[in-house]
């Protein structure tokens, strides 16, 4: 039987339950796991910002997840050049990809490669951007608050 090596990438910026989520459902349907980083550069690129956490810090953080086997820093926004590396046989998204152009595209070319597309459930109750969206409204009042003193 082959080996099905996966890859499931993300920014992992401000890591939380949902991170963990798809690692554990990847390791789940795979027998090796690769985590791809995104670049700060990337995440700019893709996102519209930067990441709160470097790079270094991510990959450190998720090469520590006992679900990870490795960790991959994506430094392109083509998920075909990290395949031209890995040769995963898997990729994961979360299914907030599912039926989106973004989702079209990774399907259509991973067909083409003989990778298997695999979306697991998005977690809707937390995200980076709730989370980022949550500690803005936390610190904007104590600035506002301090620049008025």
């Amino acid at each position: 039987m082959a080996v099905r090596i996966g890859y499931a990438p993300g920014a992992y910026d401000l890591f939380h339950v949902g991170h963990l989520n798809i690692l554990r459902q990847a390791k789940s349907q795979c027998d090796y796991l690769v985590a791809g980083v995104v670049s700060d550069e990337m995440c700019e690129l893709t996102k519209g910002r930067r990441p709160v956490i470097s790079l270094a810090e991510r990959m450190e953080i998720v090469g520590n997840i006992r679900f990870v086997d490795e960790v991959h820093a994506e430094m392109t926004p083509d998920k075909l050049d990290s395949w031209a590396d890995i040769r995963f046989t898997h990729i994961f998204k979360g299914d907030d990809w599912r039926g989106t152009p973004k989702g079209a595209k990774l399907e259509s070319d991973f067909a083409a490669a003989g990778v298997q597309v695999v979306y697991f459930p998005y977690t809707v109750h937390t995200s980076s951007t709730v989370i980022r969206r949550v500690l803005s409204s936390l610190v904007e009042p104590e600035i506002r608050v301090a620049s008025s003193g």
